[in-house]
């Protein structure tokens, strides 16, 4: 009969791969990241490295016959660069339990219960930091949206990169305040044209938001506009409508309800995002794996096996990133 190590072994291991892709399908910006190619994985480095294009090469010209053409150098790619920033959960079975559940089934009965809770407080830990600015867990939190796209564009740091410095501008996303900028709380009577506020800043030619992400309040205000003008299209064909996110449409972006209980949107914001530009990294060697085998807990009688996460979120144009607030 197998022992105990072994199947706990076998069993989390085997769990374990399939986390990452749970992780991915928790979110529905994580979930469209996936779809996009954007959950990417990172060899390593003392920081996560983000390739940034944030100006145009000033030698495109019109010209005439043999007329000149400049051909001197164009600064127009830099860096970001994102801390590395880690997860983890343990499994722990007692000495008792182990003598408690000796027969192999009631072992991998207890370790599937076990795993499975741990499995879903990942998930929703990178879920939540998704949205969150960084600080959580005394600054060992992903800096998600809040971070990003935060509440105010012109101040904090992020990916090495100061926004409040003269010629950071390009880092600057764009916010949306209905009091402070449409003279009146949101509301289902002037969200729309509030939106329409946001969004007409973050289109470049053909680039354009492709998913809107808000909280209970703004989703469901939303939701009542189109309900006054009986125009609700809830959409059905997109990854996230797929993924069993409630979905509503806006031009040609995915409005997704990422409130709800338990959701990690903050209250009263809707963010406008252009996910070609945002990334989750992750380490190569670190995508919810299993850490350095079971460990004996030194002074209890316990058995802890741990799973491990390493990345971060990052991102490659801030401007075209918007967020509408109270």
């Amino acid at each position: 009969m197998p022992s105990f190590d072994e199947i706990a072994a076998t069993t989390l291991a085997h769990r374990v791969k399939t986390l990452s892709d749970g992780v991915s399908e928790n979110n529905s910006l994580l979930t469209r990241l996936r779809s996009k190619g954007n959950n990417k994985k990172v060899s390593g480095g003392d920081f996560i490295r983000q390739t940034l294009s944030h100006s145009e090469n000033s030698t495109a010209t019109m010209y005439d016959g043999g007329e000149t053409i400049s051909v001197a150098q164009n600064n127009v790619i830099g860096f970001a660069d994102f801390e590395w920033k880690q997860a983890a959960a343990s499994v722990v079975i007692t000495g008792k339990e182990k003598m408690q559940n000796a027969g192999s089934e009631r072992v991998f009965d207890l370790l599937e219960e076990r795993i499975q809770v741990a499995e879903d407080s990942m998930k929703n830990l990178i879920a939540s930091g998704v949205y969150s600015d960084g600080t959580g867990f005394s600054g060992k939190a992903i800096g998600g949206l809040q971070l990003l796209v935060p509440d105010d564009p012109t101040t904090g740091t992020a990916g090495t990169i100061n926004r409040a410095t003269a010629g950071n501008e390009f880092w600057r996303s764009i916010k949306y305040a209905g009091v402070a900028d449409g003279s009146a709380a949101v509301s289902s009577s002037n969200i729309q044209k509030y939106m329409t506020s946001v969004y007409t800043q973050l289109v470049r030619n053909q680039e354009a938001p492709d998913l809107i992400c808000a909280d209970s309040n703004y989703w469901t205000l939303y939701h009542e506009y189109l309900s006054g003008i009986q125009r609700i299209v809830m959409e059905s064909n997109s990854d996230v409508a797929k993924s069993g996110f409630p979905t509503l449409r806006y031009m040609n972006a995915d409005v997704v309800l990422d409130g709800g209980v338990g959701g990690s949107c903050p209250a009263n914001h809707m963010y406008f995002l252009n996910t070609k530009y945002i990334f989750l990294k992750t380490h190569a060697q670190r995508d919810f794996v299993v850490l350095n085998g079971t460990r004996q807990a030194i002074d209890q009688d316990a058995f802890v096996k741990l799973m491990g996460w390493m990345g971060n979120m990052t991102a490659g144009n801030l401007r075209l990133q918007g967020v509408l607030i109270a």
